[in-house]
């Protein structure tokens, strides 16, 4: 059973100009697809083909590195694109005293977000994660993901080149401000905080 590159929970161009669909015609509708793609090439056949994409991301860590990456790029922009929101919302009233005790407020913890992504070196990611009752902020590196960590990812932010080139060029931290303080999805985050348990791949 092969996955399904997962339908953008909102129109291409509702992010604009954060995100324009532009971006969303290249990073979705080609680097999302191909790494999905990839995946599915690579268990056609195998006794990881009827496994979720965390299972498999965790038994090729270490082991299948190309399978590791597409798997892991997959399951990324998924809970990328559930990440961001037209309007972000509020956090729940138990993110929120979460956040209050681990970060001051959203406004600060956006910022925090925001000012990780613009210090990370090269491609990667940027997590709100959620380990033991406490908030961090978690980076990862290229295709490296939370999926299979002992963390709960509640959010995440694609400091990959060619998330926000194309809108603002070498101007990573623009692309992160507006991101962070426009659409951020508290509802998601929410969500994921309540189930307690990480966000599964939909198949």
């Amino acid at each position: 059973m092969s996955f399904e590159l997962i339908d953008l929970p909102y129109p291409n161009d509702a992010l604009d100009p954060a995100i324009s669909a532009e971006t969303f015609s290249y990073h979705y509708d080609k680097h999302h697809r191909a790494y999905v793609d990839k995946t599915n090439k690579a268990i056609e056949g195998t006794d990881k083909a009827e496994s979720d994409l965390e299972s498999i991301i965790a038994a090729a860590r270490g082991s299948d590195q190309g399978l590791f990456n597409n798997a892991a790029q997959s399951w990324n922009h998924a809970f990328y694109w559930h990440s961001m929101a037209p309007d972000g919302g509020h956090p729940s009233d138990e993110l929120k005293t979460m956040i209050e005790a681990d970060f001051g407020s959203a406004d600060e913890l956006a910022s925090k977000l925001a000012d990780a992504g613009g210090g990370h070196f090269a491609s990667g990611w940027v997590w709100l994660a959620e380990k033991s009752g406490k908030l961090s902020i978690e980076e990862t590196h290229d295709a490296d993901t939370l999926a299979d960590s002992d963390f709960n990812p509640l959010l995440v932010l694609d400091v990959w080149e060619h998330a926000y080139y194309l809108d603002h060029q070498n101007r990573r931290p623009n692309y992160l401000k507006q991101v962070t303080e426009n659409h951020l999805n508290w509802q998601f985050a929410s969500d994921n905080l309540a189930r307690g348990t990480v966000w599964k791949y939909p198949r």
